[in-house]
């Protein structure tokens, strides 16, 4: 097992791993395989389940993780990717944002098992409605939103709870922007809505063949 130059995650045979906390040995989040190396259990991180797990398998990229980080997660749904962040920051915070009411009982089953995840029942378009939560300013902000204003509301949330020069993935859903839209035009009207919000653009990376018409864009606030 290789530990990846982002910290917290691990790949073996082109598969990807983070480990499993002592507290939920044995337990699987989404079905995941877990494999025990030398006295450690992982889990593994599928990237058809997963969109950050696709985006490592279609770019290793470095991502700026360290244990003590925090982020805040805009769209957390039933958490199978909030379980992966709780993994990697283990002395750190993941401030889960989540409207649905259903989505959100399958993801507060999650949070009795992890004591670093904070769970905000809150619509992402209004982070007004728990900038009280969130006291101090994240590391790092992920957007999962299936809504036509997805740049939008990720640059409401970097401005408000964002560290400069901190960094963020939104992942664009073209079909959500605009149906009748070429994917790589969404994904090109996205990047510059972010660009006039004065967010600094890292990389793009298109999700295919694990996401259909999905897109990673990698962010830095100035």
């Amino acid at each position: 097992m290789q530990q990846l130059k982002t910290t917290g995650i691990y790949q073996k045979s082109n598969k990807f791993y983070t480990i499993n906390p002592e507290s939920c040995k044995n337990i699987k989040v989404y079905g995941e395989n877990l494999r025990t190396f030398k006295g450690v259990q992982y889990r593994s991180w599928n990237p058809f389940r997963s969109k950050l797990a696709a985006v490592l398998s279609k770019k290793m990229i470095n991502l700026p993780f360290h244990p003590s980080n925090s982020i805040l997660y805009l769209g957390a749904a039933t958490g199978t990717t909030v379980s992966h962040f709780s993994d990697i920051f283990t002395d750190g915070w993941i401030f889960a944002v989540e409207p649905s009411p259903i989505a959100a009982k399958t993801l507060m089953t999650l949070i009795k098992q992890r004591q670093n995840i904070i769970p905000v029942i809150e619509d992402a378009n209004h982070p007004d409605r728990y900038v009280h939560l969130i006291t101090d300013k994240v590391d790092f902000l992920y957007q999962d939103i299936s809504q036509r204003n997805q740049a939008e509301i990720f640059a409401k949330n970097a401005k408000l709870f964002l560290k400069k020069k901190g960094e963020g993935i939104l992942m664009v859903k073209a079909r959500s922007i605009d149906v009748a839209m070429k994917p790589q035009d969404a994904y090109a009207l996205v990047k510059t809505q972010l660009k006039d919000f004065g967010l600094e653009i890292n990389d793009i990376i298109e999700l295919s063949p694990y996401e259909k018409d999905h897109a990673a864009i990698l962010i830095k606030n100035k």
